[in-house]
């Protein structure tokens, strides 16, 4: 097969869990790393065997906190997979773990690109959220990462944390852009409380979402004024920095998971199918060791569901929707921009993405329009 791919490594093994974290990862479980490199480089290898995977045209290693496998084990597994010859590679990375001899045998590796968790350069607001690594880090792993010859670096923030005041965020943000080197893409969240998590049995460290609110607005506006457009509705970007492996998301593309808990996905002009793989790393193991496909479940989606959830994905972007997807109605006045038959989100309107996406309406006019629109070129200029 040929065609854009996606490749997902998942590594579920964390120093420490977050309070706010709900992914699928563990903080005691490294006696596991060695089987579980050998078991992905397996489940890839089936892959490949199946036609599952071709060259992929990016691959993100995500987490949980990739760098707490040693250099050469991650560089197993990126050498399993076949990749085309400009792909991308990105690996997410604690501060503390950004030593420049790491940052320099990820770009023999093969990695192109790194995505540093951040969250926030104020102490007392990193405490909040059980974050563990010393904000004085940061700049240093920002400048490891250039000196290694990374000119793609990502840094992840989180906003609306209860101990966090404004000045705090807006210390956060210009504390990013004034780095020496500053980051050619930037993310940032607004937190969530998720069940299960430490956060959701505190009330007193919920955010509030007007606070949120402005907050998000605080940061576009600073980061448009240095230069950055926004990707998608939490991420911007340098003009030619956008993350090519989350626009292949964001176009509904297809996308290969590999790991425990990874997703999976393979589309077609009528539906897609998506499938996900079991949650823990004991028995993705297990599974890939017995010999079986590591697959907890999967569905089709077909359709006006997959039609409107194309139409969703791409209304968070610049790319937008076809007029004709949403509603001609006073409501959605200062929410999205109309021109050239498309309908773009405001700042206002990404806020209140979700009411957006509840207006869509599915149709074959406006989908056919709405592939055409995401996939064009220059539809991400300068952004993307």
């Amino acid at each position: 097969m040929t065609g854009e791919l996606g490749v997902y490594v998942h590594v579920p093994f964390c120093r420490h869990r977050c309070d706010y974290c709900a992914f699928a990862t563990y903080a005691d479980r490294d006696w596991l790393m060695e089987p579980y490199v050998a078991a992905c480089v397996a489940d890839v290898e089936r892959a490949v065997k199946d036609g599952e995977l071709w060259e992929a045209t990016s691959v993100f290693f995500g987490g949980g906190t990739p760098s707490r496998l040693p250099v050469a084990w991650l560089a197993r597994i990126l050498d399993a997979i076949p990749r085309a010859k400009d792909a991308e590679v990105t690996v997410e990375c604690n501060p503390e773990d950004a030593s420049e001899d790491r940052l320099l045998d990820y770009r023999a590796a093969g990695v192109t690109r790194i995505s540093f968790g951040v969250q926030s350069t104020a102490t007392h607001v990193l405490a909040s959220l059980g974050r563990r690594h010393d904000p004085a880090s940061v700049p240093l792993a920002v400048e490891a990462a250039s000196s290694a010859g990374f000119a793609e670096v990502n840094v992840d923030l989180i906003y609306g944390a209860a101990s966090e005041t404004d000045d705090d965020w807006a210390r956060t943000v210009d504390d990013v852009l004034t780095l020496p080197h500053p980051p050619s893409h930037l993310s940032a969240y607004a937190l969530t409380i998720e069940p299960g998590t430490p956060l959701v049995r505190d009330p007193d460290r919920h955010p509030d979402d007007d606070v949120q609110a402005s907050r998000y607005v605080l940061a576009d506006a600073r980061l448009s004024a240095a230069g950055y457009g926004w990707e998608e509705v939490s991420n911007w970007a340098l003009p030619g920095h956008g993350c090519r492996h989350n626009q292949l998301y964001w176009r509904q593309g297809d996308y290969l998971g590999i790991g425990s808990a990874a997703h999976s996905h393979r589309g077609g002009d009528d539906g897609g199918r998506r499938w996900w793989n079991v949650r823990t790393p004991d028995r993705y193991v297990a599974a890939v060791e017995a010999g079986r496909a590591p697959v907890a479940g999967e569905e089709r989606v077909e359709g006006e569901r997959y039609e409107l959830e194309r139409l969703m994905l791409s209304l968070r972007t610049p790319a937008g929707v076809p007029e004709s997807a949403l509603p001609d109605a006073d409501r959605l006045d200062g929410l999205v921009v109309r021109r050239n038959g498309r309908a773009v989100l405001t700042v206002r309107g990404r806020l209140m993405a979700n009411a957006v996406s509840a207006m869509l309406v599915a149709g074959r006019e406006g989908r056919a329009a709405a592939v055409a629109g995401a996939g064009a070129p220059g539809r991400y200029p300068a952004v993307p």
